[in-house]
């Protein structure tokens, strides 16, 4: 009976952790609607203080610090949210942004092939990858992730197939 009522304050405890991770997160999403980054980056960190494997806090979060340009501490976010869940291709699509910010090229180039793995389907993943190699002087390269996207409907990439590519 003892190891019973333990279990079930544990399980209540969690629950109740987790319940309220996800009023913070929620919290935060209506403040980053608004605008107001910086309050749901603090909303955003109190549910990852409750709840640490609260993934969507992690990803929520980091999109607010890009922003608001902390491209360092969006990185960190993408990269913890990827510890926890490595088949997020919306994570390495973003943390690949924030390296091409600060000029890690070739991380980014990484991040945004391990996105299209993970989800070829996604236009945008091909165009962002383009964008990296072309910062690298891979004309080749970028106009072959342009066109392949252009080919997906991504308007960016047609501009850039259309300006850029013989």
């Amino acid at each position: 009976m003892k190891k019973l009522l333990i279990v079930l304050i544990l399980f209540f405890s969690y629950t109740t952790y987790s319940q309220s991770a996800k009023k913070f997160i929620k919290k935060g999403n209506k403040k980053s609607k608004k605008m107001d980054y910086k309050s749901s980056i603090a909303d955003y960190t109190k549910a990852i203080g409750l709840k640490p494997d609260a993934a969507d806090a992690y990803h929520d979060r980091g999109l607010a610090k890009a922003i608001l340009k902390d491209y360092e501490g969006a990185k960190a976010d993408y990269t913890k949210l990827i510890e926890l869940d490595p088949d997020v291709s919306d994570a390495y699509n973003h943390r690949g942004y924030t390296k091409v910010i600060l000029e890690d090229y070739e991380g980014a180039i990484k991040d945004y092939t391990k996105a299209i793995e993970l989800n070829s389907n996604y236009a945008d993943f091909y165009h962002n990858r383009g964008v990296a190699k072309d910062s690298l002087s891979d004309n080749r390269g970028a106009c072959a992730d342009w066109r392949i996207a252009a080919s997906m409907g991504n308007t960016n990439a047609k501009e850039s197939v259309a300006n850029y590519c013989n």
